[in-house]
């Protein structure tokens, strides 16, 4: 699948892929940053998500595959991998299946393990039971999902996935392919291989997804991996984007 692609920028490049129930577009202010480093930033629309194709299966060979086809087509190939939560696990599967695509990995606060996911399914079942009828405003649908999403930052970021520009509004995204493809997105696939180029496992002080206990499989399949931290929670780049910028660079410009 060729997805969606904005670029921005001139030189080497960097690939940002972001997380569950996101688009690429949250990831504007890093991408503006990096640009002006001299880089060629190219956010991706994973599949199902922001204004990419709706496809059944949510599986990360799939959307590794769906990365590797689209930055081939765009001549961005090997690029810097950069990927948050979902993105991250889509960054790790796409480092071992294609490694020779991969000039070096930034995984950003995910492990490649398995993650119950009830609230993510929470927030799915809400926006799914979200009446859709003629007329709603953005302030409805807000109120609407409060009981189920009682934070307004993240209401905001699921609403984002609404286009109120028809009406009724509708989702752009593949919502119930998503809601299918939990299970996928929940887990992570048994891949042969390792990835053996440069890799950085960044995670935020405040969030629990990466566990002292994932160490030895970060160097099982990437033995060259170093980690470190930033104060943060599981939004890393949005709830500190100076010191994820800070890692960031640093890490491109080994």
């Amino acid at each position: 699948m060729r997805l969606v692609v904005n670029s921005l920028g001139e030189g080497p490049p960097v690939v940002l892929l972001h997380g569950l129930l996101g688009a690429g577009q949250n990831f504007g202010a890093v991408q503006k940053a990096l640009a002006a480093e001299g880089f060629r930033v190219l956010a991706l629309d994973l599949r199902n998500h922001g204004a990419s194709p709706h496809a059944d299966g949510m599986a990360y060979a799939d959307m590794a595959a769906d990365v590797a086809e689209t930055l081939q087509a765009e001549g961005a190939w090997p690029a810097a991998i950069i990927g948050h939560s979902m993105g991250g696990k889509v960054a790790m599967a796409l480092a071992l299946a294609r490694p020779e695509g991969v000039s070096r990995l930034l995984v950003a606060d995910i492990a490649p393990v398995h993650y119950p996911a009830p609230l993510f399914n929470t927030y799915i079942a809400a926006m799914r039971g979200l009446e859709l009828r003629e007329g709603l405003a953005r302030r409805e649908a807000d109120a609407a999902l409060a009981p189920a999403v009682p934070a307004a930052p993240l209401r905001a970021f699921l609403l984002q996935n609404l286009d109120f520009t028809r009406n009724p509004p509708s989702w752009r995204i593949g919502l119930e392919q998503i809601a299918a493809g939990m299970p996928e997105i929940a887990g992570w696939p048994d891949l042969p291989g390792q990835y053996g180029g440069p890799v950085l496992v960044l995670a935020g002080d405040r969030s629990d997804y990466i566990q002292p206990e994932h160490a030895p499989l970060f160097g099982r399949l990437f033995p060259a991996a170093t980690q470190a931290s930033i104060p943060a929670g599981h939004w890393l780049h949005a709830e500190n984007p100076q010191a994820f910028l800070a890692a960031v660079k640093g890490f491109l410009a080994l």
